[in-house]
């Protein structure tokens, strides 16, 4: 209600601080309750029902639809308005919050419920042509949420690949590569059926079936040039792993499925523990003594495991397996002729 109580409390009809708080917690009984009676009202809020009557009028005022409910006791009900209400939020404004929203409902940060009813109670004072926009958005959030420099992305994106995801239609789009070869000839439209738009690290992904590759596949939203019209329908089949969030993680780890890395392998160091943790990232690291730490590690592939291995500038055993110790006297090489200026 911040944002609400910052415009109630510079509003011209308002006359004081205590009529501007009185409005806001008239607004929030009128959010949780569907039909209010005026005695109730002037009971919760301290005062008489003259006064609430004046208070409802001043509501309507802002833009908010308060209608009369008739019958013995009388009262009152909060109905979506027409227009914006005094928020003072524009379309795209509306639509941001929205996707903020529905993102914190499942970040894991202790603010899903709050977010939920946070969502709910925007949506109510709508006007119907944003109300359709946010119910479209399909949205889930991952590990690493707000980390990392996000890459810009149209809102419009994001709600037409939504759109796509509740209709099950399939999408056609051009997608940029990072870096592409100067003779590269131009490609034909990929094909996907969209089951996912997730943000990870600050960044928007879309995870989808491709038909071409008959494989699970994750899209850069920001990278993606969306065609018109979509493809034909299409039937949604489970994805692999026990949720979006294994399946997201495992594959940024180079994994089919299980959240795990491609390659894992163990180590002793001979570094205290306490200066291995902080750089293990995900991996274990067990003290074995003053200055021997042992460490299960893992990454994409063998060499990266050995050169992540290598950053700790200490000696070190390979317990296992011969995969990585093939690896590190590649990496030798290597470094070797490198020393040389070859």
């Amino acid at each position: 209600m911040s944002a609400i109580r910052g415009n109630l409390a510079t509003m011209p009809t308002a006359t004081s601080t205590a009529t501007s708080r009185r409005l806001l917690s008239l607004l929030s009984l009128l959010q949780v309750r569907r039909a209010w009676p005026g005695g109730l009202l002037a009971q919760r809020l301290g005062v008489s029902e003259r006064t609430v009557r004046r208070d409802v009028d001043r509501l309507r005022e802002l833009g908010y639809l308060v209608h009369a409910v008739k019958g013995p006791e009388g009262g009152y009900r909060l109905d979506a308005g027409s227009e914006l209400p005094p928020l003072l939020f524009d379309d795209e404004q509306a639509i941001a919050l929205a996707v903020a929203l529905r993102i914190a409902v499942g970040a894991g940060a202790g603010v899903e419920e709050a977010a939920a009813r946070a969502l709910t109670t925007v949506r109510q004072v709508l006007p119907k042509r944003l109300r359709h926009r946010i119910d479209a958005l399909e949205i889930t959030a991952v590990e690493s949420v707000g980390r990392g420099i996000g890459a810009r992305v149209d809102t419009d994106a994001l709600l037409t690949l939504s759109a796509a995801i509740r209709a099950a239609e399939e999408l056609r789009f051009d997608y940029r590569t990072p870096m592409p070869a100067a003779d590269a000839s131009p490609r034909p439209p990929r094909r996907v059926q969209p089951h996912h738009l997730v943000i990870r690290g600050g960044r928007w992904y879309l995870i989808g079936w491709s038909p071409q590759r008959a494989d699970w596949r994750i899209y850069r939203v920001d990278r993606m040039v969306l065609r018109t019209p979509n493809g034909p329908r299409f039937t949604p089949q489970p994805l692999p792993g026990r949720d979006v969030a294994t399946f997201v993680a495992g594959r940024f780890k180079g994994s089919d499925s299980a959240n795990n890395w491609r390659c894992r392998g163990e180590v002793i160091l001979d570094l205290p523990a306490a200066q291995v943790a902080p750089f293990a990232a995900d991996g274990v690291a067990e003290e074995l003594g003053p200055a021997r730490t042992r460490l299960l590690i893992g990454s994409w592939s063998w060499a990266g495991l050995a050169a992540m291995l290598a950053r700790f500038d200490a000696e070190v055993e390979v317990v296992g397996p011969q995969a990585l110790r093939d690896a590190f006297a590649d990496l030798s090489h290597r470094a070797e002729r490198a020393a040389r200026g070859r």
